[in-house]
């Protein structure tokens, strides 16, 4: 596809009008302020009108739970232990492999819908949300969800052995569309000695790890009572867990001592601002992680705890909740938001050639309709895509160079059935509770 005489959000994150973008083979072949030669020209296929429109990096959810849309608007108003243990965990009791699969489907349409092609995933049935990701043609970083409590060898446990068979047949399937994480999933839900295991099964190969990580005030005083008043993320790095690449997921109840650790081990946190703030949980410290340049991306988390996949909406709110709580307007920039639902999201999953429009780097794009009433006038476009522009605006996405949502259809998703299978699945499992 060629994109052409269309505005590009550059890798500075500054929109440069009237561009052409070529991409071929799943990725970005050329990048110019005129239109390619008229025999390369040809060589990308379909001419994109780029009239009116903005094309930007694609987004990538660093921090999500898939089939959790089938608890969309069931889990309400509560604090988050009784959240979990009253609604979310009888509920996900009685949710089967092909549950799984199904809400994952019917995530990757709302994703791609929002412009985003990739996501960081923490549940069960592995193996089929793998399924539902590659016929979407999206790419995810998928981890089994890990619960751990008896004091014996991560090996005794049977997922073990279930991650051991992810790795070998999943991890770089779709041409590395998909890829393994290994997962803790907390400090409250393991133990020392499982990870231990972990992360001596993690050091020295290219898999990750994906943890939640001082989620709630609760979390922390009680880790510190079972661990001679180590906060969470002291246990962790005494543990070596650190020494691996890690995306930790919330950050919220973090110290400075705490904050230390994080910027010397480069931990990507992955702040969730609308599911913290829906559960009561509390603000993340971003602006200071800023600062200290830790690596900060963005989650929407489960269904039942943000409601809704648009990361537009999550960006937006982690350029601005900041501003009002810390009573400094400039406390996390525009810039700082995109580069967080970018360039550090993709970064995050170890994929070090997506996250940027240029050339040679995956064709992970998406493209917004800047011509609607709250995009006008637009100064600084780059304001807008923040602050006025939504996922709504999104009307074309890609993934490596291939066609996942445009202009309100999806070519690799039937979302009717979707819909019907997730709605259906919902009300069973609810007349089972």
């Amino acid at each position: 596809m060629l994109f052409a005489d269309i505005d590009l959000l550059d890798e500075n994150f500054k929109v440069q009008p009237h561009r052409w973008v070529g991409v071929r083979e799943g990725r970005v072949a050329y990048v110019g302020s005129v239109p390619p030669a008229p025999d390369e020209a040809v060589s990308f296929g379909e001419t994109y009108n780029g009239a009116g429109k903005l094309l930007m990096p694609a987004l990538y959810n660093a921090h999500a739970h898939a089939p959790m849309t089938l608890l969309r608007g069931y889990a309400e108003n509560l604090p988050l232990q009784r959240w979990l243990e009253e609604k979310c965990f009888p509920f996900e009791d009685k949710m089967t492999a092909d549950d799984c699969y199904w809400g994952t489907v019917l995530a990757c349409a709302e994703m791609a819908r929002f412009g985003v092609v990739s996501f960081s995933d923490m549940y069960y049935a592995t193996e089929k949300r793998c399924q539902a990701v590659l016929e979407a043609g999206m790419k995810a970083n998928m981890c089994e969800g890990l619960v751990a409590f008896e004091d014996k060898p991560y090996a005794d446990y049977p997922i073990a052995a279930q991650m051991e068979a992810l790795v070998r047949d999943w991890h770089g399937a779709g041409e590395g569309r998909i890829r393994i994480d290994y997962n803790i999933h907390s400090e409250y839900l393991s133990t020392e000695r499982v990870c231990r295991d972990i992360v001596d099964l993690v050091r020295g190969t290219d898999l990750r790890l994906h943890i939640h990580l001082s989620e709630t005030q609760k979390e922390v005083a009680e880790c510190r009572e079972r661990h001679g008043g180590l906060s969470p993320v002291q246990y962790f790095e005494q543990l070596g867990l650190f020494d691996l690449p890690v995306t930790a997921a919330h950050c919220v109840w973090v110290d400075e001592d705490d904050l230390d650790i994080l910027q010397a081990h480069g931990v990507f946190v992955a702040n969730n601002p609308a599911s913290n703030m829906k559960l009561g949980s509390g603000f993340a410290p971003i602006p200071e992680m800023l600062r200290r340049g830790i690596p900060v991306c963005l989650g929407s988390d489960g269904m039942a705890s943000n409601n809704n996949h648009n990361l537009f909406h999550d960006m937006y709110l982690q350029a601005l909740i900041y501003k009002g709580a810390s009573l400094d307007p400039t406390a996390v920039t525009p810039q700082q938001a995109l580069a967080a639902a970018t360039r550090v999201g993709a970064l995050s999953q170890g994929r070090q050639d997506c996250g940027v429009v240029a050339e040679g780097m995956r064709a992970d794009l998406c493209v917004l309709d800047i011509m609607g009433p709250s995009w006008c006038p637009a100064p600084d476009p780059v304001y807008n895509v923040v602050y006025a522009g939504s996922g709504s605006d999104v009307v074309l996405t890609l993934c490596d160079g291939r066609v996942i949502y445009r202009d309100g259809t999806w070519p690799t998703i039937d979302v009717e059935e979707a819909k019907a299978q997730c709605a259906a699945r919902t009300a069973r499992i609810i007349s089972e509770l």
